[in-house]
Parts: structure tokens; C-alpha cells; sequence
């Protein structure tokens, strides 16, 4: 099926983002940390960017809210129809996969946060690293898993 592959990578990135979310929110549990202000700041700095009015403050902040997150989701797509795109929707060595795919996920987030003036990586402590680190690999591994099982084996 011409295409297939960018939907099987958009289900690939939809699969690794659950995850991420679930990793991310299981920290915030277990270390009863406050939740990131970076997606509603990011989302903030892009309605800016392009000059849209969010509301007044009240629904501002909500609007924000829910932009964030959607550009979270967004980005974890993204960046699986990428790879799926790279990689011509050829199966790939999983070690190889969840490494390009967690690695351009957590590229592509930090450096837009970056780029946005939300962030400075350089200022992050380890225990920032890790809190960012270990989402994007977990959504590596399981991007790259639902991705290899959706693609045909050459042996099939």
C-alpha cells in the first residue's frame, strides 16, 4: 500500500507518546514533582509567533493548556512519521530505531524549547536530564517495537 508506512509511523508515534505520558506522569507520582510549565510556555511562545490572541487571561491559560500538550502529542507523531519517511518503511535493528526515534523525539522537543527561549539544557541538572532522558527513551523502545511489529518481515 503506497503510504502505509506514514500511517504505520504516525501509530508508531502515537504508541511511543502514550508511553512517554505514562512514564512522565509516573514520575510526577512517585517524586510528587510539580508538573512542567514548559508545554503551556512553548505554546504561549508560538501563539505569539504568530500573532494569535489566546483571550483574556483566564482562558488564556487554559488555551495554553491544551496547546501544549497537543503540540507534545504533535511533535511524538512528527517525529515518527519521520522516521518512517528515513527510513522508507523498511523494518530496522530495534537497538538502531528506538535510538533514532527516542534521540529525534527529545531533539526535536528540547531543541523547539530552546529555540522558543523556554530552556536552557546547558542550565539543567542531572536529575533534569534523567526527568527528560528516560521518557524519550521509553518512547524510543516502544515507538521503535510498535514500528518493527507493524512492518512486514522479510521472512513472512
Amino acid at each position: 500500500m503506497r503510504g502505509g508506512h506514514l500511517a504505520d509511523g504516525l501509530i508508531a508515534g502515537a504508541v511511543g507518546t502514550l508511553a512517554l505520558n505514562t512514564v512522565t506522569y509516573l514520575d510526577i507520582v512517585v517524586r510528587a514533582r510539580a508538573a512542567s510549565q514548559t508545554p503551556q510556555e512553548s505554546a504561549g511562545k508560538m501563539a505569539d509567533v504568530a500573532h494569535l490572541d489566546l483571550g483574556a487571561p483566564p482562558q488564556a491559560a487554559n488555551r495554553r493548556f491544551g496547546l501544549g500538550a497537543l503540540m507534545g502529542y504533535g511533535l511524538g507523531v512528527a517525529a515518527a512519521v519521520g522516521f518512517a519517511a528515513l527510513t522508507r518503511g523498511r523494518r530496522q535493528p530495534m537497538l538502531r530505531s528506538a535510538a533514532l526515534l527516542g534521540g529525534g523525539a527529545m531533539t526535536l522537543s528540547d531543541g523547539s524549547l530552546t529555540l522558543l527561549g523556554v530552556t536552557d539544557p546547558r542550565t539543567w541538572r542531572r536529575v533534569d536530564w534523567l526527568a527528560d532522558l528516560v521518557p524519550h527513551l521509553v518512547y524510543g523502545v516502544t515507538a521503535a517495537a510498535t514500528w518493527n511489529r507493524l512492518r512486514p518481515s522479510e521472512h513472512r
